[in-house]
């Protein structure tokens, strides 16, 4: 491709953190400080009505096919090590779609997307370059996993490490984040400016375990509890990352024609906090499934603005490819729109609605569900959700609808009084995020015209795959090492 043919093209650098709570970035008023990405923030397009999916695998899912998770089976938990499953083979990948419109494609940090065999792998899906992990967690240091396939996993660990298809076995006390802030410099500085790039970043940051540098840790000693200093730490040092990795664009002259996605991949676990939402990491409340975002480049047409234009994760493959100058032919129907003007200049966004989920392998366990009077139109004993305009209805059992408040001193719990037997509720997202008066009582015809939304989309959703472990993962048979077994 020569210089002229890419000028129109940009640079997509796409930073995915993990576990990043609402309340756990600098400009949402938090304890933690974030002074990199505040300053991109400020300087870029905050997405403050964005959405992700409540956990990890579904989000990255949606993010490389632009496709809800009801169309490939991934409705149900996250892609576990020793189960053979993955991203289906026949979904088209948004690395894939670059690579035809001329882009260098990398990958540095997590995949999670599959890697029971070899083409499930990042490098048979559309990467140039993989240096990461392809499970869910480890520490930080050793870069092992505990082996659930030995008697004391405590005594055992994986190393789930690698480079390309090679396993790495020299980074042993390097901290995850640095080696993967070093391995993107790395690649900017080698980059030809002749072509364009697609930098994928999914941090481990801030995930479990709790793990950071000491210098790190030292920055919070005014916070009372060990496990919320670390935290913040953890979050600390991904923000020092990010502020490395816009700086060597810059150096480098590759941040003029640069975009930079930021986004979390779920809400955070009780270790973070998502106040003033509701719920946590693995729940359909807003804590779990609406995302700190945000969006800065030079390109932009208004900057240091803030958006509440719906937006959800499935949206960034059209958007991407829409910049890259690539097509959607060939790609199976997407769930995700092109909100690049939206963003990049106020436009309305062209979404108004957001299937959350149905996953029909988690239920309410309530004798009295067949009385609900809709109940024929959708089963509201699956936990299910869907975003339409200001409305949000929820069914089945979404998950922990507690709220959690941080300070420098301690985590306040505020329990929810729900039944535990409830399994609907519907609330006006646009007057109250915090979720806290159930309407459903007060608006049926609303409640039934959302159990009809998802009933339709229910009819188009494949059964969810979700096969029996299979020992013949255990990677002791395999090395010691995370990777594929078939």
């Amino acid at each position: 491709m020569s210089e002229t043919s890419h000028k129109g093209q940009p640079n997509i650098i796409f930073i995915l953190a993990d576990d990043y709570g609402w309340n756990d970035i600098g400009y949402h008023s938090s304890i933690i400080r974030t002074p990199n990405l505040d300053r991109l923030a400020n300087d870029g397009v905050k997405l403050e009505n964005y959405y992700v999916q409540p956990i990890c695998s579904p989000s990255r899912g949606q993010l490389m096919t632009g496709r809800y998770q009801i169309r490939y089976g991934m409705q149900h938990s996250v892609l576990m090590n020793d189960r053979p499953h993955g991203l289906p083979l026949d979904e088209v990948t948004l690395p894939q779609v670059l690579k035809k419109c001329g882009y260098s494609t990398h990958i540095i940090g997590k995949w999670h997307l599959g890697f029971f065999k070899k083409e499930y792998l990042p490098l048979q899906r559309g990467f140039d370059t993989f240096f990461g992990f392809l499970g869910g967690g480890e520490d930080y240091w050793t870069h092992r996993i505990p082996n659930e396939k030995v008697g004391t996993p405590e005594e055992y660990r994986a190393l789930d490490l690698r480079d390309q298809f090679s396993a790495v076995l020299d980074q042993n006390g390097t901290y995850s984040t640095h080696l993967y802030t070093n391995r993107s410099l790395e690649i900017i500085h080698r980059h030809k400016m002749n072509k364009p790039m697609f930098l994928y970043l999914p941090f481990q940051a801030v995930h479990a375990p709790l793990e950071a540098p000491e210098e790190y840790i030292n920055q919070y000693n005014h916070i009372k509890s060990n496990n919320m200093a670390i935290y913040a730490a953890v979050a600390t040092a991904m923000d020092e990352a990010v502020g490395n990795i816009t700086r060597a664009l810059k150096e480098s002259g590759l941040w003029e024609n640069s975009v930079l996605f930021f986004s979390t991949d779920n809400g955070a676990s009780k270790s973070g906090s998502n106040w003033p939402l509701r719920g946590f990491k693995n729940t359909l409340w807003e804590g779990g499934v609406r995302g700190v975002g945000f969006v800065s480049s030079p390109l932009l047409k208004s900057k240091g603005t803030t958006s509440d234009a719906l937006i959800h994760i499935s949206d960034w493959f059209p958007t991407i490819v829409r910049l890259a100058g690539g097509s959607n032919i060939g790609t199976k129907p997407l769930d995700g729109y092109d909100v690049w003007d939206t963003i990049s200049e106020g436009k309305a966004s062209p979404r108004t609605e957001i299937l959350h989920n149905i996953n029909p392998l988690i239920r309410q366990v309530n004798s009295n569900s067949v009385m609900f009077q809709d109940h024929n139109i959708f089963d509201t004993s699956i936990r299910a959700a869907i975003r339409s305009g200001d409305w949000k209805l929820i069914t089945g059992k979404p998950g922990n609808a507690d709220w959690l408040v941080k300070s420098s001193i301690r985590k306040t719990f505020e329990k929810s009084t729900d039944s535990g037997a409830k399994q609907l509720w519907l609330f006006n997202i646009r007057s109250d995020p915090q979720e806290r008066r159930d309407l459903s009582g007060e608006y049926p015809e609303i409640v039934h015209r959302l159990l009809q939304r998802l009933a339709e989309y229910n009819k188009t959703a494949v059964p969810p795959y979700w096969p029996d472990p299979d020992p013949r993962s255990n990677p002791a048979l395999h090395g010691d090492v995370i990777g594929p077994w078939l």
